[in-house]
């Protein structure tokens, strides 16, 4: 299904982090990212990131869903060999 996608403006993203009242950091999770600094290139700089479409559906069915039915996204994902592991600060390679 062809989609049109309209990226959230950098002020949309400052928004939800205030109403959310989120760090960096936890954004940074929210939306999987590697952590906070990435996070700033999508809100801030002369030519800030275009948030994906991917990412914009990650963080609001985080936001949405309960952690059994976001678990029974994930669990979908690995039937199809797209698995996910939770890791922690550093462990990215």
């Amino acid at each position: 299904m062809p989609i049109k996608y309209t990226p959230p403006a950098t002020r949309d993203l400052a928004t939800l982090k205030h109403e959310l009242n989120m760090t960096g950091k936890q954004m940074a999770d929210l939306f999987w990212l590697a952590g906070d600094h990435q996070w700033r290139k999508y809100t801030g700089g002369q030519s800030p990131r275009e948030l994906s479409p991917h990412m914009a559906f990650v963080a609001a069915a985080k936001l949405s869903l309960t952690t059994d039915e976001f678990a029974r996204v994930l669990s979908k994902m690995a039937e199809f060999g797209a698995r996910i592991e939770q890791v922690t600060d550093g462990e990215f390679s």
